[in-house]
């Protein structure tokens, strides 16, 4: 009778490493053209382990060449979704503001005259905006930096108003295309360029401006709002997923919470 093989710790946490590996790739490539050839590869490597354990020498060589000189091949078909992915890793794996409270708090003490951000200048001007059916696409950096988003527009390094959002995207301005780069009370960019979104999972009606925002928020840590030229509509971005035809309470919270 043949015998169970042993299962130690270490055997589990590589078993839970390869899984949460797997489930972290199927994020990135999700609703994408990328999934095809992602499921492929797996069944690939299941077919080539299968061979190999079964001691089928001829398929298992001609699987092992095909894996070795695929890897280059691979890296390139995945350009885009491994530097997702290693963003991904590197914001998920910062370290918890949240778990350092009390320092957080010691060093607010210490700097007494720390400047809060004035969301009344982004939210009222989204308000205004909204009323009027202008377009408006605002990114608000939060851990990555952005200056590879600033460098495709024009800069602006201006303290954060309503009245200069507004004009912004007014649609007689040489700038109101594109999307408008904010760091806490600054206003870093306008007219910029944003990646767009590949998924085929997003609703079929979302127009550019939408699917830039989104596009975005996969690849850097931010949260873009969206105000909607045909409905006046307000949504926010983040991590890829979009909230649609938020109040502008919902708008604030989502600001605060996230820390933009």
């Amino acid at each position: 009778m043949l015998g169970l093989p042993s299962i130690n710790i270490v055997d589990i946490i590589d078993i839970a490493l390869v899984a949460a590996l797997v489930y972290y790739i199927y994020r990135l490539v999700k609703g994408t053209n990328i999934i095809l050839i992602f499921w492929a590869l797996i069944i690939l490597l299941i077919i080539w382990r299968a061979t190999d354990m079964l001691g089928m020498r001829l398929l298992g060589a001609i699987l092992s060449s095909i894996v070795s000189v695929g890897l280059i091949a691979l890296i390139v078909i995945f350009q885009p979704e491994i530097r997702r992915f290693l963003l991904f890793v590197g914001t998920k794996t910062q370290l918890d503001e949240s778990f350092f409270k009390r320092i957080k708090f010691w060093k607010h003490n210490i700097q007494g005259n720390k400047q809060t951000v004035n969301y009344e200048a982004y939210i009222n001007a989204c308000m205004h905006m909204s009323q009027s059916k202008t377009g408006a696409l605002i990114v608000f950096k939060r851990r990555n930096e952005v200056d590879d988003l600033v460098t495709t527009g024009e800069r602006i390094d201006a303290l954060a108003s309503s009245p200069l959002i507004e004009a912004l995207f007014f649609k007689n301005s040489p700038l109101h295309d594109g999307a408008v780069i904010a760091r806490g009370n600054a206003i870093l960019a306008a007219r910029c360029i944003l990646p767009v979104t590949s998924r085929l999972d997003i609703d079929p009606n979302l127009g550019l401006r939408h699917r830039s925002a989104i596009g975005v928020t996969e690849q850097l840590d931010v949260l873009s709002v969206i105000v909607s030229e045909e409905t006046g509509a307000i949504s926010y971005a983040l991590g890829g997923e979009i909230h649609h035809d938020i109040s502008l309470v919902e708008l604030r919270q989502a600001l605060e919470k996230y820390e933009c």
